[in-house]
């Protein structure tokens, strides 16, 4: 498929330039008002530092449909480790997003994400639905980043393109392996599902500035991801990731290993498991002293595919209800573009 046709779902709902440039991090001594966030202590947070209970899951285990299917289940978010992925590909990545983020903002801006676009350099897409600002300045990529690169490097874009486009094709091959051992666990004997969907995706770099303070500064303000799976690099075994747990209150899920990758449930998943999933409400907080870049790749159906809750049969309640109507992909995003969180009360059944 073309991604474009993802860039296209966000044409419908443009937004105004002041909810896509970021601030000049650079320039900055103190928070200013605009990114303020006074009740971030507010929530009960888990201090525990050693996720507990969070799955980490050897990809190589032989049991691996039920570990996965078990670890949607309960936490919606969990590692994998034994991925095939080497160290020095995240490395790589890293180095170019640094690169690309340490420009000055008058380089930036001339990759700035349009109004109506869905790629570039900008704030994250949740802006507008805060009274705040986020610490946060990001790149968004959809295949291939040349026509940004030749712009921010003339005459040395190509490894910057070369990597990021390396990076997708292992990240989507992860990725579909991953959906095929949740789609085992979901429906084992319905194979014809394997081929029901063709796939899109992005790779959003993210930059979270040193912060003068980061007690009342959000890197990411809560929310959660709209596509299948988000598969997270936070680089240099660094933290900054928080789960809403229940019960628990924000729990930060720090990596195992630098080259552990975290991996959650999204809002279409949490769809088609008619439930089963919780969509991961997450937040990202910032660090006085470390510039921290982490890589977010996403994945999820074509956006002119529909998702249709599985639904299964319960010996003890017969075929078990939908609880949500299906929804064509492209719909759900302009929904959730406009409501946030409220989407799932729009498609309940």
């Amino acid at each position: 498929m073309s991604t474009s046709t993802l860039e296209e779902s966000f044409k419908e709902n443009p937004q105004s330039p002041q909810h896509i440039l970021p601030i000049d991090f650079h320039l900055i001594q103190e928070v200013p008002n605009s990114h303020l966030w006074p009740n971030i202590n507010n929530f009960p947070i888990n201090h525990d530092e050693k996720n507990p209970n969070v799955p980490i899951i050897d990809l190589l285990a032989p049991n691996v449909v039920e570990l996965i299917g078990h670890a949607c289940k309960t936490w919606g978010i969990f590692q994998v480790i034994n991925h095939g992925i080497s160290l020095d590909s995240f490395d790589e990545v890293e180095s170019q997003a640094r690169r690309l983020f340490a420009l000055p903002v008058e380089e930036k801006v001339k990759v700035m994400r349009s109004t109506s676009g869905a790629t570039g350099y900008g704030t994250a897409r949740i802006t507008p639905f805060f009274s705040k600002f986020m610490w946060h300045e990001g790149f968004t990529i959809m295949d291939s980043p040349l026509d940004h690169a030749k712009k921010l490097w003339p005459h040395d874009y190509q490894e910057f393109c070369d990597v990021m486009e390396n990076y997708q094709k292992k990240m989507k091959a992860l990725s579909f392996q991953l959906w095929l051992f949740i789609l085992n666990y979901l429906q084992p004997s319905q194979e014809h599902l394997i081929n029901s969907f063709e796939f899109t995706q992005a790779l959003q770099l993210n930059s979270y500035p040193c912060c003068p303070n980061p007690n009342h500064a959000l890197g990411l303000a809560p929310h959660t991801d709209s596509l299948f799976l988000t598969i997270l690099h936070q680089t240099n075994n660094t933290k900054g990731l928080q789960i809403l747990k229940k019960d628990q209150g924000w729990t930060s899920i720090t990596p195992i290993s630098n080259d552990a990758l975290i991996v959650n449930v999204g809002d279409l998943l949490h769809i088609l498991s008619n439930g089963e999933f919780p969509s991961v409400y997450h937040r990202v907080l910032v660090d006085q002293t470390k510039h921290r870049v982490s890589l977010a790749y996403f994945f999820g159906p074509q956006v002119d595919s529909t998702i249709v809750p599985l639904v299964s049969f319960d010996k003890n309640v017969g075929v078990v209800v939908p609880k949500y109507r299906k929804v064509k992909v492209k719909e759900y995003l302009s929904l959730k573009a406009k409501h946030l969180e409220k989407v799932f009360s729009l498609i309940r059944s």
